[in-house]
């Protein structure tokens, strides 16, 4: 393990036992909390993109703002769901939220999870092609996107121009080099990883895979992550791609540990239907310290690959979150393998 990050959906609700209970507290307590998780030496500040939920939605403003109050940690999304993205428009906020941050994007795309609202995507004006699903539209969109963050020149200036362009035709911009390097697709099963190294995309994979072989889900994980490998390598990509896995990891250190999270040291793998098709969930791994280190020692996917995000439950406020991931880098990373 060699990248430690944190993972927030970005939960509010305007409940009174919710620290989280408006749409400003969910964004400003994100940027909050990536700055205390890089003073507390964690290498990640991740966020996860649902729409027409009280959850964080545009994800470009708060990357740009989390880019602006830090200055080493990785910011990333895990996921931008796809289908509703503009790629033109899209290539153009990523590039200057990258660039205000230094060039420290990780962005984490997907065809998304399941809508709060049917066909979501339709009222942000995108239409599926005849004879192409939604999950066919958000790989057409993300490859329009990986195209314009290559950065070649595509559009016809105007030969009476407002300002001076250079020669040639034009791209979008603000473009910041390398930035495609640094995007992951979020892959729910094998063939999907496959698919995601063939397009020279690092591997985001999460606490769920649309598939179960009734193996336990670490053991399924760590296949697919091998799978994706293979594939690079048949693919004849440079350099080495990166791999990131979500847990739920919570070291009971003190009463609030263990009143949040006592029980869920019984957790087990689940299985069930998620949009018709069967899927295996993985565990929340909690109690204490050595047992925690000892059950994710034997986690053959977190060992498989470079970085490990940890899902944190944003409505308990930033400073329990922040004490949640120092536990971990404290007492957990180390054991694992951690700088």
């Amino acid at each position: 393990m060699k990248h430690l990050g944190f993972l927030s959906f970005g939960h509010w609700t305007p409940h009174p036992q919710s620290a989280t209970r408006s749409a400003a507290d969910a964004l400003l307590q994100s940027i909050d909390l990536a700055v205390a998780a890089e003073e507390l030496g964690a290498d990640g500040a991740y966020f996860r993109v649902h729409h027409f939920a009280r959850q964080l939605a545009s994800p470009f403003p708060l990357l740009a703002a989390v880019g602006a109050r830090t200055s080493s940690i990785e910011i990333g999304t895990a996921v931008i769901d796809m289908r509703y993205e503009n790629p033109l428009s899209m290539a153009e906020d990523a590039g200057a939220a990258d660039l205000i941050a230094g060039g420290r994007l990780q962005l984490g795309i997907s065809r998304g999870s399941p809508e709060q609202v049917i066909d979501g995507f339709r009222h942000f004006g995108h239409e599926p092609r005849p004879g192409e699903s939604d999950a066919d539209m958000a790989r057409r969109h993300t490859a329009r996107f990986l195209e314009l963050l290559d950065g070649e020149g595509f559009a016809e200036p105007n030969p009476r121009p407002m300002f001076p362009n250079p020669p040639g035709l034009l791209r979008v911009e603000p473009h910041s080099d390398g930035l495609r390097q640094r995007i992951w697709w979020g892959a729910g099963s094998r063939a999907t990883a496959e698919w995601t190294a063939a397009q020279g995309m690092n591997l985001m994979s999460s606490t769920l895979l649309t598939e179960d072989t009734g193996v336990p889900f670490h053991q399924l994980q760590a296949e697919q992550i091998q799978r994706f490998r293979d594939a690079w390598a048949v693919a004849g990509h440079d350099g080495e791609p990166r791999v990131s896995v979500s847990r739920s990891i919570f070291p009971i250190t003190d009463d609030r540990d263990r009143a949040y999270f006592g029980m869920e040291a019984l957790s087990t793998d689940q299985v069930g239907v998620l949009e018709g098709v069967r899927a295996r969930f993985g565990k929340t791994y909690a109690g204490e310290v050595d047992d925690v280190v000892t059950d994710l020692a034997g986690d053959e996917a977190v060992a498989a690959a470079d970085t490990l995000l940890l899902t944190v439950p944003n409505q308990l406020g930033v400073e329990y979150n922040a004490h949640v991931i120092e536990n971990v880098v404290r007492h957990v990373a180390p054991a694992l393998g951690w700088r």
